[in-house]
């Protein structure tokens, strides 16, 4: 019975076949216009630097400015569109570079080591006893009759010794 409810079972399966699914693209908008900006100058840490872009869904155009550690300032100005992106970089202020000053070398405290506060560790001989080695006797070899010994069963030729030189 079970056998037969499970052959009707394959045989609806086989005759539906695979249905491949169906995947459809996701549609594209078009890009939004949009327009942001930021700065940030806080003096303690010396983060000086902004940014500001702005776009109309075809071209984004923007600038930024950043505080460089060599006392300039970098300002950046770029249009990005269907030409490419084209960046204007321009510099204010003027580099300065400090001379370089070699520091003193390190030189460790003077101190005396501390004292000892403990002796050093004295042990005992351990206690343990003495084992003589052990000897063993030698063994005895049994004389006695040999096994059986096969003669050969092919005539052997008489032993000759033959020299060339």
């Amino acid at each position: 019975m079970h056998i037969a409810i499970t052959a009707v079972l394959l045989v609806i399966a086989a005759a539906q076949g695979y249905q491949q699914p169906n995947y459809k693209s996701s549609e594209y908008n078009s890009p939004m216009p949009y327009s942001f900006a930021w700065d940030v100058n806080d003096y303690a840490s010396k983060n000086n630097y902004a940014h500001s872009e702005s776009s109309n869904g075809k071209a984004v155009t923007g600038s930024y400015r950043v505080a460089l550690p060599d006392g300039r300032t970098q300002y950046v100005t770029y249009r990005a569109d269907h030409n490419g992106y084209v960046a204007d970089v321009k510099y204010e202020g003027e580099a300065k570079y400090p001379e370089y000053k070699p520091t003193s070398s390190y030189s460790f405290p003077a101190y005396q080591a501390p004292a000892r506060s403990y002796s050093a560790p004295a042990y005992r001989a351990p206690a343990y006893s003495t084992y003589s080695a052990p000897a063993y006797a030698a063994p005895v070899a049994v004389q006695g009759k040999r096994g059986y010994v096969a003669a050969p069963g092919y005539n052997t030729p008489p032993a000759s010794i033959a020299y060339r030189g």
